[in-house]
C-alpha cells in the first residue's frame, strides 16, 4: 500500500514522499484496513522499528487536518525530547508542537494553541489534576509504550489517565503503541481499539545463544573465530570486524562500564587517524559538561569509540552517547536496560550478557521474556544492517538449551494491571474527588470499573474503601452520607501532586513545629522531612555509612520533625538513618559542596544526584505550599530552601541567582569578587564585572539589569545561559 493512497491532506502525503516514505510496511497497511485514518481507536503491538511511530504520526496528523488536537504520552522525558523534536518537522504543514514535562502544579495554558502537546504520564495526569482548559479539544491521544501498564511504578498513572481522558471525552481517539505482548487482545478489548499483532519486521532478527565459541540459533550455527576466552569481546570484536555497531545490556552500572573500558581497550590499538580524531571531539564534548569520576571514565572510553549508558550519567552526556552512537562514531555501547524503554538506538548486534537481576525481595531472578524482547528488538538497523542478531550468553550446555527455550523461543507474558493497591490508588482516588470527577462513592466507584484493572481482575472497591478511610482520617476527604468532598488540603495535595501519605507526613511535622511556637530555622529537619516521604527515594545505607550517619543523627537529634525511631527497632532505625543520609547529601549541595566531593563521598553518579534534587526541589515546594495553608512557622524557610536546592547555592546567593545565565559558579565569583546583589551589580564597573564573567556574559548580565551603556550583543554560537541544577562547572 503506498502513502499517496491514503486518506490523508495531500501536503502530509508530500511530506512523507519527500523523506523518502512512499510505501508501507505490512503492519501499517494493515492498520488502515482496520480504519484508524477513519477515527477508530487502535493498538498496534508489534516489533521495535516495524513502523509504530508512523501509525500515531498519520492519525494525529489526519485528526489535526479536521480541527482536532493531539496528546502524545510517552513514559520518559529523554522520549519527551525525542519525539518532540521529530514533530517540530511538522512546523512545515504548519502543526505546531508543544512539549511539557515541568513542574506538576501549572496548567499549562500556553499549550492551548499547540496542535501537537508531548508529555509524560506523570506531566499528563497532573495537567488533569489542575484543570488545564484544553485537555477538553483534545481528539486523539497516543499512548506510547502502552505495556507499561505492567509497570508497578508508572503503570497506574498511565491507566488511570488514560480512563480519566476517555471519560472526558468519550469520542477520543485513542493510539496504543506497545511491545508485542501476550495479552494483546485483552488491553485493546479494554480501550475499545482495532488490533494489529504482528512480528513483522523490516530487518530480519536472528536470536540465538552464544556457547562454545559459536551463536545458537534455532535452525543454525555461526561460528566466532575472535580469540580470547572473553564472550563478551568477541561477540563485540566479530560485529565491528563486519562493519556493524554493537548494544551490550547487563544488569549493573559497575558492569556496564567494566565492559565499556575492556571494549575501549581493545579498540585503542585498531583505530585509524580518522577515527582517532573523530574520538577526540566527542570526549572534549564529555569533559565540557563538568569533571567527575563518572565523566573522566565515560571520556577515557569514547576516546576509543566505546561508551557506558545507564541512570548515573548526566543527561547530557546521555545525550551526547546516544547522538553520537546514530551518528556511527560510538561503535559500542554497555548500559542498562533502561536503554530499552523506547528511545531509538537500534544496532546490528544486542548481546544479552545478564538474563537474571537482583531483586531485594527474592534474590537473583531471570527478567521477563517481554523485556527481553524489548532488548533483541534493538538489533539490526533499518535500510543500514542487512539482518539483526540478539544474542544471550551461556556458561554451561544446559544453560543454553534453557536460554533456548525460556527466552528465544518463548512468547512474551502477559501484562496486568498494577493499579489494586492502596499505593497505587492513593494519589488517583484524590484526584478524582478533589477535581469533582467522582462527587459520591458510587461515582468513584463507577470511574474505577473503566480501568484496565477492573476489566481484567474485577472489583476494587475493598481497596477504594481502606483509600478512603485513610484519606478521611488524614482530612484530605470529607464525607457527608455517600457525599465525596476534597478539603482545602485535600485540593492542595492533588494540584502539587504529591502522595497523600507524602502529604500526612508533612502535615504531621508542620503540627508539630507549630507547637514549638517560634519560626523554625533548622535546615536539616527540613530536608531529613522530605527525605522520609514516599516520594524521595532515600539512598542505600551501606554498612561503612553507619558511624558517621549515627554520629550525624545524635548532633541533630533535638532537630528532627520526624520521630525518631529508638535503636532497638532496628529496622524502623535504619530506614530513618537512610533519610538523615539523603539529607545530609541535600545539605552539602546546598552548601555549595563540588560535584566530585559529593558524588565521591556517596559513591554515586552525577544523574543520581540529578534525579535526587528534582525530587527534592518539588517536595520542598510541596512543604511550603502545604506550611503557608497550615500557617506553620517553616513556609518562608521551605521556600528559600526550594530556590536553594534547585540552584545548589548557600542562603547569601539568592538575589544573584534570579539573573539569567549566573549559576552558582558564577554567583559565587559574583559575591566573593564584592558583588553581593544585583543592586551592587547594577551600580558596578562593567570592566570589573568583565574581569569575574567575562565581557560578553557580562555586557548580558547587566544589560538585564537595566544598565544602557554596555553592548549586549552576542554571535549566533554566544549564550550565556547556564543550567544550575548539577552543572556544578561553568
Amino acid at each position: 500500500m503506498r502513502i499517496s493512497e491514503l486518506d490523508l491532506p495531500a501536503p502530509v502525503k508530500e511530506f512523507y514522499e519527500r523523506s523518502g516514505i512512499k510505501e508501507l510496511y505490512p503492519p501499517q497497511a494493515e492498520a488502515v484496513k482496520k480504519g484508524f485514518l477513519e477515527g477508530r481507536s487502535l493498538l498496534a503491538a508489534i516489533p521495535t522499528a516495524s513502523g509504530k511511530t508512523l501509525l500515531a504520526e498519520m492519525a494525529m496528523l489526519k485528526s489535526i487536518s479536521h480541527g482536532g488536537k493531539a496528546l502524545y504520552i510517552v513514559p520518559l522525558k529523554a522520549l519527551a525530547s525525542e519525539k518532540f523534536e521529530r514533530f517540530r518537522q511538522f512546523e512545515t504543514l504548519g502543526v505546531r508542537t508543544g512539549i511539557s514535562t515541568g513542574d506538576y502544579d501549572s496548567r499549562d495554558e500556553w499549550l492551548g494553541d499547540r496542535d501537537i502537546i508531548v508529555a509524560t504520564s506523570e506531566k499528563a495526569d497532573s495537567l488533569l489534576r489542575n484543570g488545564a482548559p484544553w485537555l477538553s479539544s483534545l481528539t486523539i491521544v497516543v499512548a506510547d509504550e502502552v505495556h507499561l501498564i505492567d509497570s508497578a511504578n508508572r503503570g497506574p498513572t498511565l491507566e488511570v489517565t488514560l480512563a480519566r481522558l476517555r471519560r472526558l471525552n468519550p469520542s477520543l481517539q485513542i493510539i496504543a503503541l506497545s511491545a508485542t505482548i501476550g495479552n494483546a487482545k485483552e488491553l485493546a478489548g479494554w480501550m475499545g481499539a482495532e488490533l494489529v499483532v504482528s512480528d513483522w519486521r523490516p530487518t530480519t532478527l536472528k536470536e540465538g545463544v552464544f556457547f562454545g565459541r559459536a551463536i545458537n540459533f534455532q535452525d543454525e550455527k555461526r561460528v566466532i573465530s575472535t580469540p580470547g576466552p572473553d564472550e563478551v569481546l568477541a561477540l563485540v570484536s566479530d560485529t565491528l570486524a563486519e562493519g556493524g555497531q554493537c548494544i551490550v545490556f547487563t544488569n549493573t552500572r559497575k558492569s556496564s562500564e567494566g565492559i565499556a573500558q575492556k571494549v575501549a581497550k581493545s579498540l585503542s590499538k585498531k583505530l585509524t587517524e580518522e577515527e582517532k580524531a573523530a574520538f577526540q571531539d566527542i570526549k572534549q564534548q564529555v569533559l565540557r559538561h563538568a569533571e567527575t569520576d563518572t565523566c573522566a571514565r565515560l571520556a577515557a572510553c569514547v576516546e576509543h569509540g566505546a561508551a557506558f549508558h545507564h541512570a548515573g550519567l548526566k543527561n547530557e552526556h546521555r545525550r551526547i552517547v546516544e547522538d553520537e552512537f546514530r551518528r556511527n562514531r560510538i561503535k559500542v555501547i554497555a548500559c542498562t536496560p533502561t536503554l530499552a524503554a523506547g528511545l531509538n538506538l537500534p544496532a546490528r548486534r544486542v548481546i544479552i550478557k545478564d538474563y537474571r537481576r537482583y531483586d531485594v525481595n527474592y534474590g537473583s531472578v531471570p527478567i521477563p521474556v517481554l523485556e527481553y524482547k524489548q532488548m533483541a528488538g534493538r538489533a539490526g538497523r533499518p535500510g543500514l544492517d542487512p539482518y539483526g542478531e540478539a544474542v544471550l550468553i551461556a556458561k554451561t550446555h544446559d544453560e543454553m538449551g534453557e536460554l533456548m527455550d525460556n527466552y528465544v523461543l518463548s512468547e512474551p507474558e502477559h501484562i496486568t494491571s498494577k493499579l489494586g493497591t492502596e499505593p497505587a490508588l492513593r494519589s488517583h482516588v484524590l484526584s478524582a474527588i478533589a477535581t469533582d470527577l467522582c462527587r459520591d462513592e458510587s461515582d468513584l466507584y463507577d470511574f474505577m470499573d473503566t480501568t484496565f484493572y477492573a476489566y481484567q481482575r474485577g472489583d476494587l472497591s475493598a481497596v477504594i474503601k481502606n483509600v478512603l478511610d485513610f484519606l478521611e482520617a488524614e482530612r484530605m476527604v470529607v464525607r457527608s452520607g455517600d457525599r465525596l468532598n476534597a478539603s482545602e488540603l485535600g485540593r492542595l495535595v492533588s494540584r502539587l501532586y504529591v502522595d497523600p501519605l507524602s502529604a500526612s507526613i508533612i502535615v504531621r511535622a508542620l503540627e508539630a513545629a507549630k507547637k514549638r511556637g517560634e519560626p523554625y530555622q533548622k535546615e536539616i529537619a527540613l530536608l531529613q522531612l522530605i527525605c522520609a516521604t514516599p516520594d524521595v527515594r532515600p539512598l542505600y545505607l551501606r554498612r561503612s555509612d553507619y558511624g558517621w550517619v549515627v554520629k550525624y543523627t545524635e548532633d541533630h537529634i533535638d532537630d528532627f520533625l520526624t520521630e525518631v525511631p529508638g535503636a532497638g527497632d532496628e529496622t524502623d532505625f535504619e530506614a530513618f538513618l537512610a533519610t538523615v543520609k539523603t539529607a545530609a547529601l541535600v545539605d552539602m549541595w546546598i552548601n555549595e559542596r563540588n560535584e566530585e566531593e559529593i558524588t565521591s563521598f556517596y559513591s554515586i553518579g552525577p544523574g543520581d544526584v540529578r534525579s535526587l534534587m528534582e525530587s527534592c526541589v518539588w517536595l520542598m515546594h510541596a512543604t511550603a505550599e502545604i506550611s503557608g495553608l497550615l500557617r506553620a512557622p517553616v513556609t518562608t524557610e521551605a521556600r528559600e530552601l526550594a530556590v536553594r536546592i534547585e540552584h545548589g547555592i548557600s542562603r547569601e546567593l539568592m538575589d544573584l541567582i534570579e539573573l539569567e545565565g549566573v549559576g552558582r559558579v558564577r554567583a559565587r565569583k559574583l559575591y566573593d569578587a564584592g558583588f553581593r546583589d544585583r543592586e551592587t551589580l547594577k551600580k558596578a564597573d562593567e570592566a570589573a564585572v568583565a574581569a569575574v564573567l567575562g565581557e560578553k556574559v557580562a555586557a548580558k548580565v547587566l544589560a538585564q539589569l537595566g544598565r544602557k551603556d554596555v553592548a549586549a550583543t552576542t554571535g549566533p554560537d554566544d549564550t550565556i545561559g547556564q543550567s544550575t541544577l548539577l552543572l556544578f562547572h561553568e
